[in-house]
């Protein structure tokens, strides 16, 4: 997705990435024992990027200035502009000036933001007799592997992910200002491939998505955890990126049960020390890792 050599951005300028950081300084007052006291304080960097696509303004997204190459593939995979990397001819991003140029093979960009906008939502059954709403673009989402099926994950590493989630966090920007959600993108095995972060928690999942994309990988052996609680669009994120498994500290809504239900994904939620509750998918999750159901 790199810029060509020589070529240019619609206004002239080059192509590449500039990224400031990803967190800021500012000075506040704490209160210590009675007293308010001056400090510095380290705040999540937020800032607008404008993306645009076939050379017209596709959307304006709300984002941490890191990993942006991952964000925008995963923005625009996620809402079904293009499949994938070998779909886009020509990307440069700078984010001191929060703009994203993307050229795509086949011109796939253009009118995207009319049709997005046309029709936000239609309604699937998905062969069952209740209805559920999804965004035109998960119109083609289709339900993963059976959990009878696998993969398994057994119950104590779903703990040290969870563990291990927080304990990189704590050492990266959520560590410094405690204002972004985080997602990590783990092997069965637990080995752990990827960790994002955003001020927006869709924006993390789509780096992870953007990260397996660029990598070609095979999300369907793999189990996201997620700092956040697991909302009906954080539930559309994992199910097109693929992975099976979806592992938070949080709570789950309703609607996001649902349509992990229908499209078979196994969430996990409320998984803080001893203990976890599984909502939906249970035969993935297994007492050891020997064990199958």
């Amino acid at each position: 997705m790199a810029a060509d050599a020589g070529q240019t951005q619609p206004d002239g300028r080059g192509g590449g990435s500039v990224s400031p950081s990803p967190a800021a300084a500012r000075r506040a007052l704490r209160l210590r024992q009675g007293r308010l006291e001056e400090v510095a304080e380290s705040v999540a960097e937020e800032r607008p990027l404008v993306l645009y696509v076939d050379g017209e303004e596709l959307a304006t997204l709300v984002v941490s200035p890191t990993d942006l190459e991952e964000l925008v593939l995963g923005f625009l995979a996620s809402e079904g502009v293009v499949a994938g990397p070998a779909d886009v001819a020509w990307t440069a991003i700078d984010a001191t000036r929060g703009e994203a140029w993307v050229t795509t093979r086949t011109g796939a960009g253009r009118g995207a933001r009319d049709r997005l906008l046309r029709h936000p939502m239609i309604t699937s059954c998905c062969g069952r007799a209740r209805p559920t709403a999804y965004f035109q673009s998960d119109a083609g989402l289709s339900r993963l592997s059976d959990p009878q099926d696998g993969p398994f994950l057994p119950v104590a590493e779903a703990q040290a992910l969870m563990r291990e989630l927080e304990a990189r966090t704590r050492s990266s920007l959520f560590g410094a200002t405690g204002g972004v959600h985080s997602a990590l993108l783990a092997r069965l095995d637990g080995e752990v491939l990827a960790l994002r972060s955003d001020v927006g928690r869709h924006n993390a999942l789509d780096k992870l998505y953007g990260y397996g994309l660029l990598r070609g990988l095979d999300a369907a052996v793999c189990v996201i955890a997620f700092s956040g609680r697991i909302s009906s669009e954080v539930l559309l994120k994992a199910a097109k990126i693929g992975s099976p498994i979806l592992l938070s500290k949080s709570a789950p809504t309703s609607f996001a049960l649902d349509l992990a239900d229908e499209l078979g994904i196994t969430t996990v939620g409320f998984i803080r020390d001893d203990r976890l509750t599984v909502y939906t998918g249970a035969e993935r999750i297994v007492a050891e890792r020997s064990a199958r159901p």
